[in-house]
């Protein structure tokens, strides 16, 4: 792989013949995730010392360079939902079957596949590669935090802002899911486009009218108001479980709303 759209191109193949990215659901054949898009961010930038501020995420945040030495470029990875998937999440109250399956056969197995995929790719180059997300050193702290975050590695690498619901806003929208790979091969740097962290959150609160459990205020949002409506969903859908009602049937669902500048950088990992 040469650049990232090489990248993209092979993870469109693989999300194309992967059969954990579609299920039959309700008598309908049902695609999860369309094609990714990516931005790269250098290993080095001094954002990432930023995220051990315990305001932003924590003091246990791993720098680049600690999950892989001699790490030289950070490429944080979009999957959007597909259309059929958002719409069908659009009414009131519980998640759709389609949202469940998306969440759970393609968010929680499909996407970690595809990354597997890229560093078996990448090693036949002689490139060595680390998703930190899967890694055995990947910890979850109380509180909804890590010691490696998606959104704030997606926000440095330039993909987008956050938004009132502590959604991720890239220019294919919200709904969808992240990951990131650690390499020792230099990218070119993707430029940020933005300067503030809610840049792209233009403050409608449609998420807030949209949030079926009240986590969603003005402020922002009750991580662990929401974890606890999560998991009454896990209760009724086991093995699955999950919501995305904020990340559906809003401006900002598949790309960016009209701007509105906001301030200060996003805190913690969203439970969704």
């Amino acid at each position: 792989m040469k650049n990232t759209e090489d990248l993209v191109r092979q993870l469109s193949g693989f999300l194309e013949d992967s059969p954990l990215n579609r299920a039959r659901i309700n008598d309908a054949d049902v695609t999860f995730y369309a094609d990714p898009v990516c931005a790269v961010a250098g290993a080095g930038d001094p954002f990432f010392e930023r995220l051990r501020e315990p305001e932003i995420v924590n003091p246990g945040f791993r720098l680049p360079g600690e999950w892989l030495p001699d790490a030289r470029s950070v490429i944080s990875i979009f999957y959007p939902l597909t259309e059929s998937v958002r719409v069908s999440n659009y009414a009131p109250g519980h998640p759709s079957s389609e949202w469940l399956y998306a969440r759970i056969e393609g968010g929680d197995r499909c996407i970690p596949d595809s990354l597997t995929y890229l560093v078996d790719e990448f090693a036949k180059e002689g490139v060595r590669a680390v998703v930190p997300s899967m890694d055995p050193a990947f910890k979850v702290f109380p509180g909804f935090t890590s010691n490696w975050s998606e959104r704030h590695v997606a926000f440095i690498a330039g993909l987008g802002t956050f938004g009132l619901s502590k959604s991720f806003i890239t220019f294919k929208g919200v709904a969808g899911r992240f990951g990131s790979i650690i390499t020792d091969r230099a990218w070119p740097v993707t430029p940020r486009s933005y300067t503030d962290a809610y840049e792209y959150c233009n403050q409608c609160q449609a998420c807030l009218h949209r949030c079926p459990s009240g986590a969603i205020t003005p402020e922002g949002k009750d991580k662990s108001v929401c974890g606890a409506y999560l998991g009454t969903t896990r209760e009724i859908y086991a093995p699955r479980y999950g919501c995305g009602k904020c990340q559906t049937k809003v401006p900002c669902e598949a790309g960016v709303p009209p701007r509105r500048k906001g301030t200060g950088l996003d805190s913690g990992t969203d439970p969704e």
